[in-house]
């Protein structure tokens, strides 16, 4: 048979297009699709290919051994798999029956139970309404009494009346005081199966292929939000979904009930978590029917109270020449500059410089609240607290002038007792720097300084209660209280933060799910 070109269907294939792979004519080649392609004529094509079929052919019989091998092979697998599904088949089903003889067990004691109950609180109703009966006209008690007053002999009715008075009176107290010997209800007989239908919920098959999930600490944060973030090590991607689960930590409650999240990707923003709160944390990831083990619990402690959000305020007091904010006004830094080195050319004696306060661009008038932020590690010396409304134009004109030779200002490297208890200050405030948590001074601490020193935690919190008048300095890593004092509340609270020599304060970002976003980028 002729065989023609399918393009131009009058002309017959007398080339081969090498790159199509294809039989074409010599109008293909001239204007056609096939025009810049290379090309070889019919015969040269025939030949080449022909060798290289028939090279094809006899290797593959030159390997007939080895094919009749694999495909023995392949016979034994399949039977393996038929086996070895069938003896899964018989696991699994010997696994459900060991979970239907225990529900047996359980529903068999449970319903005995029930039966002896009931068998003992028949007996006593019984008992009692046999005890009533003896009441009626003619019958039992009564129609003892009534035979008993028959009696006309003086002696015999006042020896046999003495004991039967007293049995009189007990009945009639019994009428006046009506109560069943047995309740009738069983409520103590509920079978409480939530915990058990949860757990014959996730009931699934385990696989040891699947990696782990670790919940990531550092990446994971407690603050108006919650954020969890995890990571599976080896493999990337190797889950379809992961399933998140939490709960409130309580001690009261004897049964935990887990909340269930399903998460397509590797982190999760919740918030729906109480304040002042422990919450334990775990995932597991799952590929198709088959999941991986649940990951190591991580107990991670909500801020001790609503998070209030405020930027550093650039009007009010600030001082750009020895302060500088960043564009969005969520962190600041101190730095010297000109005027500084300028004025101390005068000085002939040692000083310190001067704090350098900025205050949050909004007020706190009453409720709980909780903020945190933090502090650069080679920052020198940082003060951070509150400030009523009616102090904050004292608390920036009382700044001493670094020019003035007898100025000496306390550090509070060495005690910190300026802080919370010199009356004459107008703000409470903590001294941070040099990598350090300063404890202030109080009257029944101890007077070695080194008791008050402690590591400078990552991120720090102040809790203010305008309610009680109470301030607490939290490491709100762990959200655990390092100081707390008493503060007058009596007006508008702003936050403060004081800064001197080299020194930078970053204020904590609120999570939203830009972070989810973020971090499964990651």
């Amino acid at each position: 048979q002729i065989l023609m070109c399918p393009e131009h269907e009058m002309e017959r294939v007398n080339m081969y297009c090498e790159i199509c792979r294809r039989p074409v004519c010599h109008l293909c080649k001239l204007g056609g699709s096939h025009a810049n392609h290379r090309v070889t004529t019919m015969s040269t094509a025939y030949k080449t290919l022909k060798e290289k079929l028939s090279k094809d052919i006899q290797y593959l019989i030159s390997k007939e051994s080895q094919v009749k091998t694999h495909i023995t092979q392949l016979d034994l697998l399949m039977k393996e798999t038929e086996c070895n599904s069938e003896r899964a088949k018989q696991e699994a089903s010997q696994s459900f029956e060991k979970l239907y003889c225990v529900l047996e067990e359980k529903k068999s004691a449970a319903l005995r139970a029930i039966e002896t109950s009931k068998n003992i609180r028949l007996e006593k109703l019984h008992t009692q309404m046999e005890e009533y009966q003896g009441l009626l006209e003619n019958n039992g008690l009564v129609g003892y009494a009534q035979e008993v007053l028959k009696e006309t002999d003086p002696s015999c009715f006042v020896q046999t009346a003495k004991q039967l008075h007293v049995r009189i009176q007990k009945a009639t107290e019994s009428l006046k005081s009506f109560r069943p010997a047995a309740e009738t209800t069983f409520e103590d007989f509920v079978v409480d199966t939530a915990k058990q239908e949860d757990i014959l919920g996730d009931l699934s098959f385990h696989s040891n292929g699947l990696e782990i999930p670790v919940i990531n600490e550092e990446q994971s944060r407690m603050y108006n939000k919650a954020l969890i973030s995890w990571e599976c090590p080896g493999k990337t991607d190797s889950d379809d979904i992961y399933v998140l689960e939490y709960h409130k930590l309580n001690k009261e409650e004897e049964s935990v009930t887990w909340q269930k999240i399903e998460v397509c990707g590797k982190s999760k923003v919740l918030s729906d978590l109480d304040d002042d709160s422990s919450y334990a944390f775990r995932v597991r990831g799952y590929k198709g029917s088959i999941c991986s083990p649940w990951s190591r619990e991580v107990i991670m402690r909500t801020p001790p109270a609503p998070v209030f959000s405020f930027l550093f305020d650039d009007k009010c007091g600030y001082n750009n020449e020895h302060l500088q904010l960043n564009p969005r006004r969520t962190s600041v830094e101190s730095r010297a500059g000109f005027p500084l080195l300028l004025g101390s050319e005068r000085l002939q004696v040692g000083c310190f410089t001067t704090l350098d306060y900025i205050i949050g661009d909004t007020g706190i008038a009453k409720g709980k609240h909780f903020w945190a932020f933090n502090v650069e590690a080679y920052s020198y010396l940082v003060k951070v607290g509150v400030v009523p409304s009616s102090k904050i134009q004292k608390l920036f004109h009382n700044t001493p002038d670094v020019i003035s030779p007898r100025y000496e200002q306390d550090s509070g490297h060495d005690s910190g007792s300026e802080d919370a208890f010199d009356s004459s200050q107008p703000c409470t405030l903590v001294t941070l720097g040099m990598n350090k948590f300063f404890i202030p001074a109080t009257p029944a601490a101890l007077k070695d300084p080194a008791s008050r020193i402690l590591p400078l935690p990552s991120c720090l919190g102040i809790c203010l209660d305008c309610d009680r008048g109470r301030v607490g300095f939290y490491d709100a890593g762990c959200m655990k209280c390092l100081y707390e004092c008493e503060v007058d509340c009596s007006g508008l609270m702003y936050p403060v933060f004081a800064l001197m020599g080299g020194a930078a304060v970053r204020l904590e970002e609120a999570v939203t799910a830009n972070d989810r976003e973020y971090h499964d980028d990651v």
